[in-house]
């Protein structure tokens, strides 16, 4: 029995495509599930030991290594930022700081064009791309990745303290 490999590179589970589309449709799931992102505020990002009931859900890997204790409202607002670039680019960020996309556009040929000078560091920079390349993609699957959980999980979260009433005050 032969094995048969797909052409199309998002049916890939292991595809930079696939792990992009699900990262946004986690995001997009939390988007439409949390219908008052306010009740979010004030609501600590890790959940009490003792609301934990033995389930981990994987919490330990959902939790934001960051010195700055964040609340769901925060976090919710961070990974809508995140796949609202991811959906539009950077070059919108860019746009709203005031330069026109004709500005960013010409800046960005314009250092296209420049001549690599001898000796210089982008020449180095060229003999190395693929391990750049490599390396940049594990990192950037590994951040998908636990983007997804995390969405995910302040949706499931969202859903079991709505259910229960613990945001109200």
């Amino acid at each position: 029995m032969m094995m048969q490999i797909s052409n199309d590179p998002a049916s890939n589970k292991h595809s930079l495509l696939n792990v992009m589309h699900r990262f946004i449709a986690a995001a997009n799931n939390m988007d439409e599930t949390i219908m008052v992102p306010s009740l979010l505020r004030d609501v600590p990002l890790e959940e009490q030991a003792n609301n934990n009931n033995n389930n981990h859900d994987d919490v330990a890997e959902c939790q934001v290594a960051s010195n700055k204790q964040r609340d769901m409202y925060e976090h919710y607002l961070l990974l809508k930022s995140i796949k609202n670039d991811m959906e539009w680019g950077l070059l919108k960020r860019e746009m709203s700081s005031g330069a026109s996309f004709l500005e960013i556009a010409v800046k960005q040929e314009e250092e296209e064009q420049k001549p690599p000078v001898k000796g210089d560091l982008a020449v180095e920079d060229n003999a190395d791309l693929e391990h750049q390349f490599h390396y940049h993609l594990r990192g950037l699957f590994g951040v998908l990745s636990k983007l997804t959980l995390q969405a995910d999980h302040l949706t499931n979260r969202y859903k079991r303290e709505i259910g229960g009433g613990n945001f109200m005050r």
